[in-house]
């Protein structure tokens, strides 16, 4: 057999990609009903011990008389409202937004012809994938698919031996039964080709049908055999013709040049040279979808972590998982707008910019930080996710970006004594030679400044244009 040239599907990231910076996508599947600790219910549930097999014995009963199907009908979706989803993505500033097509656990979002365990057939009896993508396109956002059906070879297999799993007629739902230990990250036994085949051709569906603007594929797609991977890539860039198309990936599972590497909850330390992605949650505990009493992280702390990530050449996308209804929570709604205000008001700081010779300034520390293979692994075997956190950034802490010309500088509080004083912007700095004006985004205040070699020391005005972080204009 001769080697891959992965080469033939190298290219380079596309600008609207570059230049989004900001993407939602939605985690909402049968694991929605439970809505019990965290998405890898449908997992859990079937490994004796964990808290989520307990939890699902004392309320639903036994694994043989109620498994993961029996929850197919609670996904009723009654609250669904694709115009809705996209309003929201709109207000909530993202450029591009998708639902997790088809997320570990057999059940696939859109009218499949390959796989009858979908969205059309069962739950809602509605086409997410399409009604959504259909949605977000007409608000002029750029659409998203995701997968992590890489995951399913071993997902359901159960340490109860009398599991509905187990039961021949209940294959169609779970796959064909294998040995308990492919549920491992890696397994000793690796996917054979009836189900590369069955991966590869899921995707081409919904390439097929939809076209979505980027694929997002979540880890593990190492453990599908190079062909497929490749085929899969050449039949979206080349075969449809989505030059504008964009791939991410996880890990090692793809070689570089291929797309865009992305870093679940994760951040560099530096700028990278490449465009990057990290995708993380907005809800507060550790869990992609909707669970029982949920909490959500503040909008200045999704503000925060973007603009840090944008300054070192990275896009956000940021998880939220509705109700098994399709509607989502009030606090959920409430905080996404409120990202959507401040993006409104200093948007430009963010979308189209590019980084400056330096991204950041300040005393607090961030290291290089990826939900990587020994996290996974230790998720595996515990059943829950370690959380990824970072420091919180203070009124010494800058970032920078750039955009036609200016400068902009990133404030994350508001200084004590009037003044910003920032040292990478001092006299003599190669970085930038000549400061014409200094302005803040949503003041109309002038703003006075001197420059120094202790650095670039600006007068804050009057009044605080907006909450979270203000942004410097410097021509």
């Amino acid at each position: 057999m001769s080697e891959i040239d992965w080469s033939k599907v190298h290219k380079e990231v596309p600008t609207w990609f570059r230049d989004a910076k900001f993407g939602l996508f939605f985690h909402w599947g049968p694991y929605s009903v439970p809505a019990y600790q965290n998405e890898w219910y449908s997992r859990n549930m079937y490994c004796r011990g964990l808290e989520q097999n307990k939890h699902h014995e004392e309320t639903y009963g036994s694994l043989h008389d109620f498994g993961y199907k029996d929850f197919y009908p609670g996904m009723t979706g009654e609250g669904f409202d694709p115009a809705e989803w996209a309003r929201l993505a709109k207000r909530a500033g993202a450029r591009y937004a998708g639902p997790v097509s088809e997320h570990c656990d057999n059940f696939s979002l859109w009218d499949s012809k390959v796989n009858p365990v979908n969205s059309v057939n069962y739950g809602p009896h509605r086409d997410v994938v399409g009604e959504c993508l259909e949605a977000f396109r007409k608000e002029g956002i750029r659409t998203l698919a995701t997968f992590h059906h890489q995951w399913l070879w071993g997902w359901f297999m159960s340490t109860d031996n009398e599991a509905d799993v187990y039961d021949p007629a209940n294959e169609v739902y779970y796959g064909p039964a294998l040995p308990l230990e492919t549920n491992r990250y890696i397994p000793h036994r690796w996917p054979d080709d009836a189900f590369c085949q069955n991966w590869l051709d899921k995707v081409r569906e919904v390439i097929d049908q939809y076209a979505p603007d980027a694929i997002y594929f979540d880890s593990r797609a190492c453990v599908i055999a190079e062909k497929y991977r490749y085929d899969m890539a050449e039949y979206y860039y080349h075969t449809k013709g989505m030059t504008e198309g964009v791939i991410t990936y996880k890990q090692e599972d793809f070689p570089g040049g291929m797309g865009v590497y992305d870093l679940e909850c994760g951040r560099f330390a530096s700028p990278r040279d490449f465009c990057w992605q990290s995708d993380d949650r907005l809800e507060d505990q550790v869990t992609w979808c909707m669970v029982q009493n949920p909490r959500y992280k503040s909008a200045e702390r999704i503000i925060h972590q973007l603009c840090d990530i944008v300054a070192k050449n990275g896009n956000l996308l940021l998880n939220v998982g509705p109700y098994a209804d399709g509607s989502f929570h009030p606090d959920a709604v409430r905080t996404l707008e409120e990202i959507g205000d401040w993006l409104a008001l200093n948007g430009e700081a963010i979308y189209e910019s590019r980084p400056f010779a330096v991204a950041a300034e300040g005393p607090t520390t961030v290291e290089d930080a990826d939900y990587d293979v020994d996290k996974i692994e230790e998720q595996l075997e515990k059943g829950a996710a370690v959380d990824v956190s970072s420091g919180i950034l203070t009124a010494r802490d800058f970032r920078f970006t750039t955009r036609e010309g200016f400068l902009y500088v990133i404030t994350f509080g508001w200084p004590g004594e009037g003044i910003f004083h920032i040292r990478t912007l001092r006299e003599g700095a190669t970085c930038l030679e000549k400061i014409r004006s200094v302005s803040m985004i949503g003041s109309s205040e002038p703003l006075s400044y001197t420059r120094d070699q202790e650095g670039l020391h600006v007068k804050t005005p009057a009044d605080r244009p907006c909450n979270h972080a203000c942004v410097l204009k410097i021509a």
